[in-house]
């Protein structure tokens, strides 16, 4: 498809950028059979019947590409890979293989089931530079690429701008082309430091950016999102039965946003 999904007769719903994108990009977290949706491969293959267009990423939720039968996650990535949809496993995964010094096993683990690209998280964690940028090349070696998650699950104070604005520059300069923030580190700054919010969105590089929305929070808080980032923030941890939605919020469609799309 084009930057719309096309219509024989020509009559098309409002335009916007189609894939591949740099800003409004949609990143789903795939639950795997859950109260969010029933994405075994049947629900999968259901939604990106109807949705692929919509969605860039799909994260492999927290430790279900160890959890879930092999079998299931191999045919569960090919489908979003063959839809064109970037299948990331989540960074839980990398946390647990980190502390148990298993990151040998877990790449090959990985690489077995056909991932192509990975997250490096540190909710839990803590690495030290070097070992951060050198994880990176490590996966990059073996053709992962890397989705890296700033923050922490539980924060303990704001977010630092000059922080997150010196990883953005490092992991940039080493092939990391996107950077999720952590919900509950969005969550701190719009409680206590709400012109970080303002400043991160006035970045020059926040189009780099992924911010992790709370699916149950949906639709109240995405629509905020929506209005302090505008329509077209790139949002993550959006559930698979909420992305048609997010794209129609995004458009204007939806009691949520008023149906703006009819606005004079």
């Amino acid at each position: 498809m084009s930057e719309m999904q096309s219509h024989d007769d020509g009559f098309v719903p409002p335009a916007r950028q189609g894939k591949p994108r740099k800003r409004g990009m949609t990143a789903v977290i795939d639950y795997g059979p859950d109260g969010f949706g029933w994405t075994g491969e049947r629900g999968v293959a259901d939604l990106l019947d109807c949705a692929a267009e919509y969605i860039d990423f799909a994260k492999i939720y927290a430790m279900n590409a160890l959890l879930l039968p092999k079998p299931v996650v191999q045919r569960i990535v090919k489908l979003y890979r063959d839809s064109g949809v970037n299948c990331y496993s989540g960074g839980i995964l990398f946390e647990y293989a980190y502390q148990r010094n298993e990151i040998d096993r877990f790449s090959s683990h990985l690489c077995s089931i056909g991932f192509t690209s990975l997250e490096i998280s540190e909710n839990y964690i803590t690495l030290n530079d070097n070992e951060r940028l050198s994880f990176i090349e490590r996966f990059q070696r073996l053709g992962l690429s890397v989705i890296y998650e700033f923050g922490r699950k539980n924060p303990e104070q704001p977010m630092r701008m000059e922080e997150l604005e010196g990883l953005v520059t490092s992991l940039t300069n080493r092939g990391v082309d996107h950077i999720i923030v952590e919900q509950s580190e969005i969550d701190m700054a719009a409680k206590s430091a709400p012109d970080l919010l303002k400043a991160l969105a006035a970045a020059p590089w926040f189009e780099r950016i992924l911010i992790e929305a709370d699916p149950y929070r949906y639709p109240k808080q995405h629509v905020g999102l929506l209005q302090d980032f505008g329509p077209d923030v790139n949002l993550a941890n959006i559930a698979p039965g909420q992305a048609l939605r997010l794209e129609g919020l995004r458009r204007g469609i939806g009691r949520a946003v008023n149906y703006s799309i009819l606005a004079e």
